[in-house]
């Protein structure tokens, strides 16, 4: 069990990175990939092949055991649908919803921010290799837009 006693906090503006610390398996769930994407695609109930449709390059595998861990964290809600053949249908929850604008600040920053990321990178790159080469930022091809 975790010491929450006021002697054993650090002062809080000191980070603390305690291994018991609770937050680190929600923060390696929602910090994953998969579940960022799932969780902008579900802006609205949606099904299972039309979130994987939307999510290129994610396997079947990886999709179902994203959903069960955002499932499972409270985050989204599975409803089977009775049709033939059954479907299945994914919502955010109102704990989901209310991620919904941190994880749209995040996001948006990753946007706006990507050609610089992606010039450091490349500059980095260059010089461990010791090549001499100024970086050019690339396209936003492929980038998705805003999710308003």
């Amino acid at each position: 069990m975790m010491d929450t006693s006021p002697t054993s906090l650090p002062p809080r503006s000191m980070p603390r990175f305690s291994a018991e610390c609770p937050s680190r398996p929600i923060l390696d769930q929602i910090a994953d990939k998969w579940s960022m994407m799932v969780l902008a695609v579900l802006e609205q109930p949606t099904r299972f092949n039309e979130i994987k449709r939307q999510l290129e390059g994610v396997t079947q595998r990886v999709l179902t055991q994203t959903l069960r861990k955002l499932e499972r964290n409270g985050l989204i809600q599975r409803r089977v649908l009775q049709t033939s053949p059954v479907g299945v249908e994914y919502s955010l929850t109102h704990l989901g919803e209310s991620f919904r604008e941190p994880f749209t600040r995040l996001y948006d920053w990753t946007v706006e921010h990507s050609d610089q990321v992606l010039v450091a990178q490349l500059e980095y790159d260059a010089r461990s290799s010791g090549q001499r080469t100024v970086a050019r930022p690339v396209s936003r091809a492929g980038v998705a837009g805003r999710m308003d």
